[in-house]
């Protein structure tokens, strides 16, 4: 593979924009041979091609003998093409480099490209210098939870011993005073000597051992005595006492000055939280708290770690770029600027500093000694996850089952066919009953296969939504993994209608009716059963991530809305047919209509107010989740949003009411509300939701950023969405089709909305995406367990 695929292959996806433009620097240098080629055309004859590379090859031989002892660098300063220089620019330090032979032929394309090149790399060493400063204060932050960690421990462990202990405190930032004199050095020269400080102090031993300190005195294991740490002129304070001596206070007395945050958010708590009803609460040493204050500190060292390392990844895939790319230009004008350059680089912050490769050492020490009980294999297995490989059992199983499942298709539509049971007299029976119960499969699998899509063209297009969603990583699911399910569903519900058929045309089991009936029940339940297994097999992470996500759509505004939980409501929205399925089966197997084989839920009024509650619960919680937002982020956009929901609430209601009760003012009602909803609601996938018909837009009627190579999909998506957004208006304007049952029309109409749904999916996850990528948002926010006070943070 090329190094510009491997280079673009292994970016962070929303720091791409923060990258060296690898491909735009090989344009201009393209442009640059062009004229070359222009300028000097090769007059050699091609029979003498031969003899010249022979000789070339041995005159190399010649000179690399008579100079192999001289650095061509120190060989003669003044016959080299640039000259690099460090410049103050906006209160910062820049690289400059002057080209110093534009007077010859192409001069001026070099030059260009130099500009161009210095640009860059600025670019790209700003940007680092910006990511090292926040994790030096992410470290100082976590080198105070871990402080109060080791006291809480402490105070758990050995309530009555911790006078005559020690105290281990494990400094990550021990080295941020140094790193403050490395990042405002303006000179390479400074830069690589406070590098190399820093590398000493990032490598020092931790000699301190907790067993050897009395009286709760202790140092750093790097042997600092200082009371504070600077960085670009905020303070740290360390936890050391502000005499000269750089004794500590008593080990335990840390745990005065903090509580714990209420990271586990309940609905009385949010209750109480808009009451204002505060309710401060001593801090309770026992095992449960110390279990979760450790559990999330776990969490917090490992998002850090992760952090640290795309750091450092970051640091030499920009220092790998620009020596190929000098090598690239060397090539092409046959001139030695590479190894001037180069050399700047490594000079630079970019290049010189290690302030990340001691952080990631001291995180991993750290995270081994208190984490993993200082197992080291352990904990660097939690540390540095491998990634999930497609396993060939996974492959396999979802093509046997989708190779079950083509040929259970084919067999129904024979079996239809042959017997002619929609032209049975009792065909009409057995639509209104079977297939409202057989259907809630089929929309369920339909957006499984949807959902399925969307991964893939995810992960084609380097789409982030693990970041996104917030799964733990190497807990996603694959496409193949969603597609297994969904085959395997199919299958199970395709045997299920199979078996009814069947059982039902048969005389020797035709007695059966009262088992025959309960199939599709069967199902359900071991789809349930399935789902809320709570063993650690079949995708258990993933199936209590879906169920927690439900459970906070359903206590909407109770939680604090994540994505993942307005993300789901939204699907349901999608799911209205299905959850009425879900109702009927209620209403047919609560009742016991199927001893009979009656259904009399249409004309049970319990039933039918029940069909206006349930079609109505996901846009009612998707607008209970809007308010809350607009409640906590004061974003008029969220108001809006809720009007649009109770906007297609009141739709939904007169749809169902003329379903129901048939009537022109019904009719009138529906038509209205449904158009306004629907209008709205387009204007809001198109423009909200995707970003797109943005007028003065570099992409004429899209957006500046595109992720799809061809803008004409765009186009299509939106044409696609309000022609599917207006296809369930069929319910109001009942059109008959007569080899159509109406069963059947109303599951075409609600498929129909879960391929919208499903290519609603892909671009709104695509602009969010955008918006991360834009704000540099690459990591998620782990809440610490400890909050210190104020007074004892200003008096630090």
């Amino acid at each position: 593979m090329k190094f510009g695929k491997e280079f673009e292959a292994q970016m962070v996806p929303e720091w791409k924009e923060a990258y060296t433009d690898y491909n735009y620097l090989k344009t201009l240098l393209k442009d640059l041979q062009r004229h070359k080629q222009r300028s000097n055309p090769p007059a050699t004859p091609a029979g003498l091609k031969r003899n010249l590379t022979l000789y070339r090859a041995f005159s190399g031989l010649i000179q690399r003998q008579t100079h192999h002892s001289r650095d061509p660098y120190e060989q003669d300063i003044e016959s080299q093409p640039i000259m690099v220089n460090s410049v103050e620019r906006d209160g910062s330090a820049c690289y400059q480099t002057t080209f110093l032979m534009v007077a010859e032929e192409g001069g001026e394309f070099e030059m260009v490209y130099f500009k161009r090149l210095d640009d860059e790399f600025n670019k790209v060493d700003k940007f680092y210098r910006s990511k090292v400063e926040e994790v030096m204060k992410e470290a100082a932050m976590l080198n105070k939870q871990m402080d109060a960690l080791i006291a809480f421990r402490i105070k758990v462990e050995k309530p009555f011993q911790w006078l005559n202990s020690t105290l281990e405190m494990t400094h990550l930032a021990s080295d941020v005073s140094n790193s403050a004199a490395v990042l405002s050095s303006s000179t390479p020269r400074a830069a690589k000597l406070h590098g190399k400080q820093t590398g000493s102090v990032g490598m020092a031993k931790e000699t301190i051992n907790e067993d050897n300190i009395h009286n709760g005195q202790s140092d750093d294991f790097s042997g600092r005595k200082d009371d504070e740490i600077q960085l670009n002129g905020q303070t740290f304070q360390t936890d050391k006492d502000k005499d000269n001596r750089g004794t500590k206070l008593a080990p335990l007395e840390v745990l005065n000055h903090v509580r714990l945050n209420n990271t586990l958010e309940t609905p009385c708590s949010t209750i109480e939280s808009f009451l204002n009803y505060s309710k401060q609460t001593e801090l309770q040493f026992n095992r449960k708290n110390l279990k979760k204050i450790e559990e999330q500190l776990k969490r917090a060292f490992i998002e850090f770690h992760r952090k640290l390392r795309l750091l450092k990844n970051y640091s030499f895939l920009n220092t790998l770029a620009f020596s190929k790319i000098m090598k690239k230009y060397d090539k092409i004008t046959s001139r030695s600027a590479a190894k001037a350059y180069v050399r700047m680089v490594d000079d630079s912050y970019l290049g010189s500093s290690d302030e990340v490769i001691g952080l990631i050492e001291k995180v991993e020490k750290t995270f081994i000694k208190h984490f993993s009980n200082s197992n080291r294999n352990n904990g660097l297995n939690l540390l540095r996850p491998t990634q999930t490989r497609a396993r060939h059992r996974i492959t396999f199983s979802t093509g046997f089952l989708a190779g079950c499942t083509a040929p259970l298709v084919l067999a129904l539509t024979l079996i239809i066919r042959a017997r002619k049971i929609v032209n049975h007299p009792g065909s009409t029976q057995y639509m209104e009953t079977m297939f409202p119960l057989y259907s809630l499969f089929g929309f369920i699998v339909l957006h499984m296969f949807m959902y399925a899509a969307n991964i893939y063209f995810w992960r084609r297009y380097r789409v982030n939504q693990s970041f996104i969603f917030g799964f733990k990583q190497g807990s996603m699911l694959s496409f193949l993994d969603v597609l297994l399910l969904a085959f395997a569903l199919a299958a199970l519900a395709l045997g299920g209608v199979l078996a009814n058929l069947d059982m039902e045309m048969d005389p020797k089991t035709k007695d059966y009716e009262v088992f025959t009936e309960l199939i599709p029940l069967l199902l359900v339940i071991i789809v349930i059963a399935i789902l809320s297994f709570p063993f650690n097999i079949m995708y258990r992470s993933s199936r209590l991530f879906l169920l927690t996500c439900l459970f906070h759509c359903i206590c909407a505004p109770l939680y604090k809305v994540t994505l993942p939980d307005f993300f789901l409501a939204d699907q349901f929205t999608s799911q209205v047919q299905a959850l009425r399925s879900f109702e009927f089966y209620i209403c047919y197997y609560g009742w016991e209509d199927f001893n009979r084989r009656q259904n009399t839920c249409d004309s049970n009024n319990i039933f039918r107010t029940f069909s206006f509650i349930v079609a109505v619960i996901p846009y009612w919680c998707r607008c209970l989740q809007c308010l809350r937002r607009l409640f906590e982020e004061k974003d008029a956009m969220h108001g809006y949003n809720a009007g649009k929901y109770f906007l297609t609430v009141s739709a939904v209601c007169l749809r169902t009411a003329y379903s129901l009760y048939l009537g022109m003012t019904w009719k009138v009602l529906a038509w209205v509300f449904s158009i306004c909803a629907a209008i709205f609601s387009t204007y809001w996938d198109i423009v909200v939701d995707w970003g797109l018909l943005r007028k003065n837009s570099k992409n004429r009627w899209l957006r500046d950023k595109l992720i799809m190579p061809h803008k004409s999909v765009y186009f299509a998506a939106m044409v696609l969405n309000i022609l599917l957004r207006f296809a369930w208006l069929q319910t109001v304007l009942d059109f008959k089709v007569n080899f159509l049952h109406k069963q059947a029309m109303i599951s075409i109409i609600a498929s129909l909305e879960i391929v919208r749904r499903g290519i609603w999916n892909f671009f709104r996850v695509e602009n969010e995406h955008l918006n991360n990528v834009g704000k540099f948002r690459a990591f998620k926010s782990v809440p610490l367990p400890f909050n210190y006070d104020e007074a004892e943070d200003e008096d630090d």
